[in-house]
């Protein structure tokens, strides 16, 4: 273990289900007060909302490494929708002319509300004859760098779906992996933020969508966005 953090502790943090989304996180607790966290890992489960509309979830790290309580907010699908649509690139475009569509968000944020990392996912499906006719999700992946060629890299990713064509129901799921090399950390060899992105498209044209990310080290103050519209 990297000799500047020493760990006294391991706890788990559980976080109740609020307003229709679940989420479970732990972490491992260092000394009282610490600047850095070790071995984070995040996870919340959404239900798709209606048309036009947004769910969200945050969670911050808080004092002692323990995740703050999750906050989880519906409302009107906002500016963000651009954002995503734009991130996802063809994908968006495409799904515009499909019969339902669904993008998704996962993004990892410091204590300086700074964008770190982030994957998103846009998915169009089709129904008929309580079937999915067609369905797809694409995923794209958005990450900070620094002058000098520094900061945030992707280092892998991959996507799939276990059906695209007259199936029951379309499960896809996306990955991503980013590393930091950069001011904070020249070695590179201390930060790494992997994120996780599940969909569920139902033949109803209700959907779901489920997240979690997995945080090598963390500060307190990094907080942890994720949703769907």
């Amino acid at each position: 273990m990297n000799s500047r953090l020493s760990i006294a502790a391991v706890s788990a943090v559980s976080l109740a289900a609020l307003l229709g989304g679940a989420t479970v996180a732990t972490a491992q607790e260092s000394d009282p007060a610490p600047k850095s966290c070790d071995g984070v890992r995040l996870t919340g489960e959404l239900p798709a909302p209606a048309p036009g509309q947004a769910v969200s979830g945050q969670i911050t790290i808080g004092a002692d490494c323990k995740p703050e309580r999750v906050s989880v907010r519906h409302g009107p699908a906002s500016a963000r929708s651009a954002r995503t649509a734009a991130a996802a690139g063809s994908a968006a475009t495409a799904a515009t002319a499909a019969g339902h569509q669904l993008r998704g968000w996962n993004e990892m944020y410091d204590c300086c509300n700074i964008r770190m990392t982030g994957l998103y996912t846009a998915s169009s499906w089709d129904t008929a004859n309580g079937r999915v006719t067609t369905g797809a999700t694409t995923a794209t992946q958005e990450w900070n760098r620094e002058p000098w060629d520094a900061g945030w890299s992707l280092t892998s990713q991959n996507a799939k779906d276990d059906c695209v064509t007259d199936c029951a129901e379309v499960n896809s799921e996306a990955h991503a992996d980013f590393a930091y090399k950069g001011v904070f950390d020249p070695t590179g060899d201390w930060y790494d933020n992997t994120h996780h992105s599940y969909v569920q498209l139902k033949a109803d044209g209700t959907a779901s969508c489920r997240f979690d990310v997995e945080l090598r080290h963390t500060f307190v103050g990094w907080n942890w966005r994720y949703g769907c519209e």
